[in-house]
């Protein structure tokens, strides 16, 4: 039988002694430190995001600088972090923030979910670590410990499993020491009731958890049915000239959205003729680079990169939207991780043959 009396209880004794209090944002807790690393963490892994939130927090201390940062700085200091309309809906918001509240980040939870990028429990993890006010979180760690602890099935992400978490959590969450609970909780999930291999015998909730006691560790949070991966295959036109390579602003929607990129193209055809009217038919010389693929969460894509390399004297004009970029002398761009990598591998030199 469930002990839901003392789950808070035996949580925040555990948490007393085994909790991680060391992490950059607990250090200095303001609701504008929070709400940046929630964002950050969203999808991510904590190592990975700390050199990351250490690197953004310095260059913008509060919501004031963030939001009066051009929105290609916001994107180069999220480049390698991933899923980017975190961090243009982070700008977003803070720029509504400074023009209608202040620059105070809001305390209240509906006023927090009405701004981009915030939902339920990202805004109840804010009120709750900053201000220490009770507030329900379910995100994936949280969502583990539960549906272990209360044996409950069938996929989070459906409307029905998903109440079914609301409900428990709100039957199980304190009405005090809320930022203590909401960082045990998370915590737990991080550390002992991970994904694989969780370390159940040092759990604080093992003496009634359902999974354990049914052998259903393994099967519990269910998840998602498998869809297999849709491919997609585009062509980009890396041109170059004396060292630097072209690069476009991407739109503001879809895949690496506000990003710079090469020119792209649905077929090898069309980038042809694009290079062709661009560079002229002597200069529009193409090198195949080699097939770079990329894995995102809904669909594979597949990259075909041509070098187009341009002289000096070469009629290419750039446009607002365009750019030189050079790897040595880098402007500030938001660069996705297979440019950066692109633009890197152009610039390294040769490596030599053995003789």
């Amino acid at each position: 039988m469930l002990q839901t009396e003392s789950f808070a209880p035996r949580l925040l004794s555990w948490f007393a002694r085994h909790g991680r209090g060391d992490l950059p944002w607990q250090r200095d807790r303001t609701p504008y430190r929070v709400w940046v690393s929630e964002i950050m963490l969203q999808q991510t892994q904590v190592a990975t995001v700390i050199p990351f939130y250490a690197r953004f927090v310095t260059r913008f201390p509060d919501v004031t600088a963030l939001a009066a940062a051009p929105l290609d700085e916001v994107l180069h200091h999220w480049s390698g972090l991933g899923y980017y309309a975190r961090a243009r809906n982070l700008h977003r918001a803070a720029q509504l923030i400074r023009d209608t509240r202040g620059g105070a980040v809001p305390e209240d939870h509906a006023a927090l979910v009405a701004l981009p990028g915030i939902g339920r429990s990202t805004a109840g993890a804010i009120l709750a670590l900053a201000n220490d006010q009770r507030h329900l979180i379910l995100d994936g760690n949280v969502k583990r410990v539960l549906a272990r602890w209360a044996g409950i099935g069938g996929f989070p992400g459906e409307a029905r499993v998903a109440a079914q978490f609301w409900a428990l959590s709100e039957n199980v969450t304190p009405a005090a020491r809320a930022a203590d609970f909401t960082q045990a909780i998370m915590d737990l999930g991080a550390t002992l009731c991970t994904q694989r291999r969780p370390r159940c015998g040092d759990c604080p909730l093992a003496k009634d958890c359902v999974a354990l006691a049914a052998d259903r560790i393994a099967e519990l949070p269910a998840r998602r049915a498998p869809r297999k991966r849709p491919r997609r295959r585009i062509v980009w036109l890396v041109y170059r000239r004396a060292g630097a390579v072209l690069l476009e602003r991407r739109p503001t929607t879809g895949i690496w959205g506000g990003l710079w990129g090469f020119p792209e193209f649905a077929t090898r055809a069309e980038a042809e003729a694009t290079a062709v009217k661009r560079a002229g038919r002597r200069s529009a010389r193409l090198t195949a680079l080699g097939t770079v693929r990329h894995v995102f969460t809904h669909f594979e894509l597949e990259i075909e990169p041509l070098l187009v390399e341009l002289d000096r004297r070469a009629p290419l004009v750039e446009q607002g939207s365009e750019t030189w970029y050079k790897s040595r002398a880098p402007t500030r761009l938001g660069l996705a991780a297979p440019v950066t990598s692109l633009v890197a591998a152009l610039a390294a030199p040769p490596r030599r043959r053995r003789p």
